[in-house]
This record gives C-alpha cells, structure tokens and sequence, in this order.
C-alpha cells in the first residue's frame, strides 16, 4: 500500500506542471489549451444522406460550439472529396467503405476529412465537401467539449479562416 501511495505521490509531482500548463494562456506551440469535461452522442445516418449536410444539421439542431468527430464507420455510393490545394471537390461513384471521419463541428461551421476505400481496398482522402452519399449506413459518435467553444479566424499565414478555440 505505502508503495502505491509513494508512485501516485511521485507521478502527482512529475504531472503536475504539466496539469497547470493546460490552463495557462496561449503560446506560440497551440493556439489554446485547457482541459474540460465532454458529452457525446452516437447517431446513425440511413442510405441516401448526405454525410457532410447531415453532420451540419445535426450541428445546428444541438448548438453545438466545440464538437469533434470521434468515430464513424459506415460506407457511400458517392463521394466527394477535396484534395490538398485544389479549389474543388473531387467525385467518385461506387461503392466505398468510410475507413476515416475526422474534424471539428460547430453549429456555424466545421472543417472534417474524410478516408473512404474502394472494393480492391484502395484508399483516398481530404477535405469532406457536400456531395458523399451513404450507401448503407453511417455510424457517427460525436463528442462535445463542454467549457468550449470554436470559432474561425483568419490566420495571417496563408489566409484561411482556421479554428480559433476559446472558453465558454
């Protein structure tokens, strides 16, 4: 028992600067930090969905302010799909497993990337656009930061509006 105690002691010192940082102003390696509790929901969407507009609506109709993608599985007949630098979405019709859904969701916005594979196992990926129909199903969970809430502002590095993350 007492050497227990002496770990938990001694992980306690080694982790605590690190517990104290979370909640210390922004600097220059993230834009914001700071731990918070989370709440999350699992929903499934049904054949002929639209992955990303139905991402959004459900965004909305929850208000949510700081939600991330947590898992997705499911498969689409059509996808669309914005690769690196290209001012537009990229079509394919088929049939695709969802091997990847990832990013933040807002009630005002979202930025999430997508991975499908096709039948021999080939995989793509980017920038999730409207136009990725469900085939079968899409099981999404979704999480939300409670103490948070994400906006976008625009970075002067390249110009784009990014996530701004600030406390609720």
């Amino acid at each position: 028992m007492r050497l227990v105690a002496v770990l938990a002691a001694s992980l306690m010192l080694l982790y605590a600067p690190l517990a104290r940082a979370a909640d210390t102003p922004a600097d220059t390696t993230w834009s914001a930090s700071f731990d918070s509790p989370a709440r999350f929901w699992a929903l499934r969407l049904r054949p002929g969905q639209d992955l990303r507009v139905e991402l959004g609506r459900f965004a909305r109709a929850k208000k949510l302010q700081a939600a991330f993608v947590a898992s997705c599985a499911g498969s689409c007949t059509r996808t669309a799909i914005r690769y690196a630098n290209q001012p537009g979405a990229s079509v394919r019709e088929g049939h695709f497993e969802i091997v990847s859904l990832t990013g933040t969701l807002a009630a005002d916005g979202m930025h999430v990337h997508a991975s499908f594979a096709d039948s021999t196992g080939a995989t793509f990926g980017g920038h999730l656009m409207d136009g990725s129909i469900v085939y079968t199903t899409a099981e999404i969970v979704i999480g939300e930061i409670s103490g948070a809430e994400f906006g976008r502002e625009t970075d002067p590095t390249y110009g784009w509006k990014e996530l701004a993350v600030r406390r609720r």
